[in-house]
């Protein structure tokens, strides 16, 4: 990617490379780093539900009443 340098997608770019670099550079099992991103993604998932679910119950509440 050619990405302007130190623009937010450059960063992004970096900090992803940076990350695959020390899992590939470590000899880590391609399942292991498929596992770990797997599990980031459904950690971040359960909080955005978990988030959505509060709002709609607060929601709800403020409509009930």
């Amino acid at each position: 990617m050619n990405y302007k340098p130190y623009s937010s997608e450059w960063h992004r770019y970096r900090y992803l490379k940076e990350a695959l670099d020390m899992y590939l550079d470590d000899y880590v099992d391609n399942q292991t780093i498929v596992k770990d991103i797997l599990d980031i993604l459904n950690n971040r998932s359960v909080k955005a539900h978990k988030e959505f679910e509060k709002t709609n119950q607060l929601e709800w509440m403020i409509y009930r009443n």
